[in-house]
């Protein structure tokens, strides 16, 4: 029974304590309703942004090869957000590098050298190294820039998705030329 009567006897003190202060009743009652207020104005003024989902390309961990790894820093060095799944985001697959020009160098240069135990190896290596200083001296104007990417990869599937360029624009920059000795 005194658990009512001490509560009954605080709220009375505090009905008459508000009785009393009015002006401050009045503040204490608009402060909170004025910035409720102003809450509202704020959102139908500016009304919320809505983001697309975001994609980030993989990136392979340092466990899955040195290649793999230094080809995910290389190649998403700025971390883009693409709006739809990108290749590699299904389970098991550790990279969509496998088609580049620098995994299939890195993995004939590979065969050549270590599986190859045929005499033809030596020939092999002069032949490989007569392209690269042929591709050397070359003016590169045979060279398009689609001989170093692979179809619907990355840029090519940037340029049709993201940036929404027509396909005579994207076609026209895949067959640009390039030249070697200026890059």
């Amino acid at each position: 029974m005194a658990f009512w009567t001490q509560l009954g006897l605080l709220l009375w003190k505090n009905f008459t304590y508000r009785r009393r202060q009015t002006f401050q009743l009045l503040i204490e009652v608009a402060w909170p309703l004025f910035i409720f207020f102003i809450l509202i104005s704020v959102r139908l003024s500016y009304p919320p942004y809505e983001q697309h989902e975001c994609h980030f390309p993989n990136k392979a961990m340092p466990s899955a090869g040195t290649l793999p790894w230094i080809q995910g820093i290389i190649c998403n060095a700025n971390n883009p957000c693409f709006r739809y799944p990108t290749p590699g985001e299904s389970p098991g697959i550790v990279g969509n590098f496998n088609a580049s020009i620098v995994s299939r160098l890195f993995s004939d240069a590979k065969r050549l050298l270590l599986y190859s135990q045929q005499d033809t190896s030596i020939r092999d290596v002069q032949k490989v190294l007569g392209k690269l200083r042929k591709l050397g001296n070359s003016s590169g104007l045979d060279l398009k820039l689609r001989d170093f990417l692979v179809d619907n990869e990355t840029f090519s599937d940037f340029l049709h998705h993201n940036v929404s360029m027509p396909s005579s624009a994207v076609e026209e920059l895949l067959n640009a030329g390039v030249n070697l000795q200026q890059v």
